[in-house]
């Protein structure tokens, strides 16, 4: 069972950016899909971002062209570069890793202030 523990998160203005990493326990080279969910206050986690086994990504269409997934195979590591943030992107992001079943990191608050 892999271990999943995120980092990165913080307070940004506006407009700016932020750069979170997921850091596995284990290889993640055989996970089919790594990904980045959020959850705001008040609201159930939502998808945000995901990366196949072969570089395949899907993002939430509020985060295209915003938000860029990329996963390094070698490293275990798992990065959601997240660019021109909004408000609304305020959240806890978790991480995720599915080869079948699901595992989570603890999360990492990122707040927006406007």
């Amino acid at each position: 069972q892999v271990q999943l523990v995120e980092s990165g998160g913080g307070l940004v203005q506006a407009g700016g950016s932020l750069r979170l990493s997921c850091a596995a326990s284990g290889s993640i080279r055989n996970y089919k899909n790594m990904g980045w969910y959020r959850q705001a206050p008040g609201k159930q986690r939502e998808f945000v971002a995901t990366i196949t086994m072969t570089g395949f990504t899907t993002y939430l269409e509020s985060v295209k062209g915003r938000f860029t997934i990329s996963r390094d195979n070698a490293k275990n590591t798992v990065d959601l570069q997240m660019d021109n943030l909004e408000a609304e992107d305020t959240a806890v992001y978790y991480c995720n890793a599915y080869d079948g079943e699901w595992y989570w990191g603890q999360g990492t608050q990122v707040t927006v202030s406007s």
